[in-house]
């Protein structure tokens, strides 16, 4: 059986800029991966890479041993600092229109059988995210920690088997943070999800993560900054010694990975 994820000799780059170049590595499912680096490394393009909205310059990048297919798929759900959703729908209707437009067909319309399937489905993933209370609510009525919330029901009914975190909890409170970092743990439990998740926290990388990567530059050039890419300089495997772990961690590698 192949790795569920590998990336052989990647690259990507636009025009003349190098983003990434060189990934060698593999992922087995049911991992949750971290990963961090300063800003513009190539985090998120990897993960959209992942996604399929965005395609390798050069080498491959593998599903099951296959190209990941060139567009998002319900296989991989995805949830970004920015809430996408929509301001004139319940939370109920918000969850329902996801499995709606994740139908073939002209319209995101569900009807009779359809529909109910759909609102069932919704209600038990919304109260499995602790958003029971809020069937009714429409966003702007929703703290930033419930919209987030939201945002995992919607990209968790496709029931995808790997979950894209980009920043998602970057623009909250510490403590509901700590409130979605159980949230998230118990669900990739739960559902024995596959997760890459970019954060710029490097204490919630260590502590969220079975593996952490950190992306960083090994070619610098003052005179072309662009001409060369981002690698996985770090691969360390923390799961539950996480917090031990940064405690202890050399204080070389926080300038590298933590933005002030």
């Amino acid at each position: 059986m192949p790795p569920m994820i590998q990336a052989k000799n990647l690259w990507k780059t636009y025009g003349e800029n190098v983003v990434l170049e060189g990934l060698n590595v593999t992922v087995e499912e049911g991992e949750f991966i971290t990963m961090v680096g300063t800003s513009g490394c190539g985090k998120s393009t990897f993960l959209n890479m992942l996604l399929g909205t965005q395609s390798c310059s050069k080498g491959e990048l593998l599903l099951d041993g296959q190209p990941i297919p060139a567009e998002p798929g319900p296989d991989r759900g995805i949830v970004f600092q920015q809430y996408s959703v929509f301001p004139h729908m319940t939370v109920l209707e918000n969850v329902m229109a996801a499995k709606a437009f994740a139908r073939k067909g002209l319209t995101g319309y569900l009807f009779g059988s359809a529909r109910r399937e759909a609102k069932e489905e919704a209600t038990a993933i919304l109260n499995q995210v602790g958003l029971s209370h809020a069937l009714n609510k429409y966003p702007h009525e929703l703290s930033g920690g419930m919209k987030q919330r939201l945002a995992i029901a919607q990209a968790l009914l496709g029931k995808p088997r790997i979950l894209l975190l980009d920043e998602p909890f970057g623009a909250l409170d510490p403590g509901i943070r700590a409130d979605m970092h159980e949230l998230v743990l118990n669900l990739w439990r739960e559902h024995k999800l596959t997760v890459f998740m970019v954060t710029h926290d490097l204490k919630e990388g260590f502590y969220l993560g079975t593996r952490l990567w950190v992306f960083d530059k090994l070619r610098q050039d003052p005179q072309a900054p662009g001409a060369y890419g981002a690698s996985i300089t770090y691969d360390l495997a923390v799961g539950q010694m996480g917090k031990k772990i940064y405690e202890e961690i050399d204080d070389n590698l926080r300038p590298v990975v933590e933005v002030v």
